[in-house]
């Protein structure tokens, strides 16, 4: 986790000057070499800093894969492309207890590792060998321009060296000396970083003052606070509280299959309803709050096979928030924040969402003793979600897909039809007409 929170920020910045799919393929890369040492680890603190640099290569991926999907994605399928991203999540876990328990028992525990790396490994190669796509947002003219202060000094360097290698500039009286070089390198490459921090800053007032956007994170964070306490706890308050004899398997079935349908059908529903911000919200909204209060209901119950029917309910309609959730805050924001704005909503609902929620939940139940309580009180933060959602419902937004300088959505889209020239002119009365017209991303 700490690997995860500090790298997304950093990949995010750096995908303003080096290009994404590569950053894709380095993450990767660390991924996997941290992966096979973790198979290789000698002691504990070994393996613990290989866990860290494991999260330093997911970041890469929570960052800049989504922005890619939704770039390359049909316009009428972009959130249910994104549904099946994201299912991989809730897959990825349950193979991994199966393949985890299956290759420790016959096996050992350092091949479950070894295998992962190789079977990782691939993909890895893969980001470097092919040719890199292009971000939406991040052309190479930006690029270059991110890049100035690392090409002048790069340029300083190498006229210096050429000149030293001739002789005459260095070696006069005014000739420019080793330790000027590395003093003007350095200043330079501090000037770099200082810039870098002042570029990230001012994204970050960006974000913070997009107010769809920060309704979406906050909706997010109570969202996924409650998820990380039923992960954590779930097992045990159902052993407590329908006295289940396998509540880890009950549990974790029950998640993992209504977390692939549900994340899969909310991808697929939005794109039937028109994927907007708007509608989204919607969705969201909807569907979290039925969810809590089906969740709600079965802690309610007595009986253990109406709570499992009434939670598998409650799963399947929370989880459809996960592909809906995402494209908004994909495209409340330029394409040119997307990756910062994927990771800084990863922070945000790891550090105040899954991370205390579990140790908080403890420290309620323990000073209640109450197991059905403590869980019903649990749930009912799901309407929170709801409730934050539901106000973005309300919030003026646009779908900023687009890069700026082309064709933005406006509040009536006839009004913009009509400034065209006559030879762009020439679309049909049906598509001027939709109010749910967007340019394609």
């Amino acid at each position: 986790m700490v690997g995860l929170l500090v790298s997304s920020p950093v990949f995010a910045s750096l995908a303003k000057s080096h290009n994404p799919f590569r950053l894709i393929g380095v993450g990767l890369s660390v991924f996997t070499l941290a992966t096979a040492g973790c198979g290789a680890a000698p002691s504990f603190w070994f393996i613990a800093i290989c866990r860290m640099l494991v999260g330093v290569g997911e970041a890469s991926f929570i960052s800049l894969a989504a922005p890619f999907i939704d770039n390359n994605a049909p316009i009428s399928q972009k959130t249910a492309w994104l549904a099946v991203f994201y299912m991989c999540i809730p897959t990825g876990i349950a193979f991994g207890y199966v393949y985890g328990g299956l290759v420790g028992e016959h096996l050992n525990w350092r091949y479950a590792f070894w295998g992962e790396a190789l079977l990782m490994f691939p993909f890895a190669v893969f980001g470097f060998v092919v040719k890199p796509l292009q971000l939406k947002g991040f052309s190479s003219v930006e690029s270059k321009k991110a890049l100035t202060p690392m090409e002048t000094v790069s340029a300083v360097t190498d006229d210096l060296d050429a000149s030293k290698v001739k002789g005459p500039i260095l070696v006069g009286g005014d000739g420019i000396s080793a330790d000027e070089l590395n003093k003007t390198s350095k200043s330079l490459d501090i000037h770099n970083i200082l810039n870098r921090l002042s570029q990230f800053g001012n994204d970050m007032k960006v974000l913070l003052v997009d107010k769809v956007y920060v309704v979406n994170v906050l909706g997010y964070v109570a969202y996924t606070f409650v998820l990380g306490a039923y992960g954590y706890w779930g097992p045990k308050a159902g052993y407590n509280i329908y006295h289940m004899k396998s509540a880890d398997m009950l549990f974790g079935g029950i998640t993992v299959v209504c977390g692939i349908f549900g994340t899969i059908v909310g991808g697929f529903i939005l794109d039937h309803m028109s994927a907007t911000i708007n509608h989204a919200f919607i969705l969201l909204s909807g569907a979290t709050f039925l969810g809590a209060i089906s969740c709600f209901s079965a802690f309610c119950l007595r009986n253990l096979y109406g709570f499992l029917v009434l939670f598998a309910v409650g799963e399947l309609l929370l989880f459809a928030a996960q592909a809906p959730v995402n494209f908004v805050c994909l495209h409340c924001v330029e394409p040119s924040l997307r990756p910062l704005a994927m990771a800084m909503s990863t922070v945000s609902i790891h550090i105040f969402g899954d991370v205390p929620s579990s140790p908080l939940f403890g420290v309620v139940q323990d000073h209640i003793n109450n197991w059905r309580t403590t869980t019903l009180m649990l749930t009912s933060i799901f309407v929170l979600a709801a409730g934050f959602w539901f106000i973005g419902i309300f919030l003026p937004s646009v779908d900023k897909c687009t890069d700026e300088n082309e064709t933005q959505v406006s509040p009536n889209p006839m009004v913009d039809m009509k400034t065209l020239p006559d030879g762009n002119g020439d679309k049909g009365p049906a598509e001027v007409q939709d109010s749910n017209f967007r340019p394609p991303c």
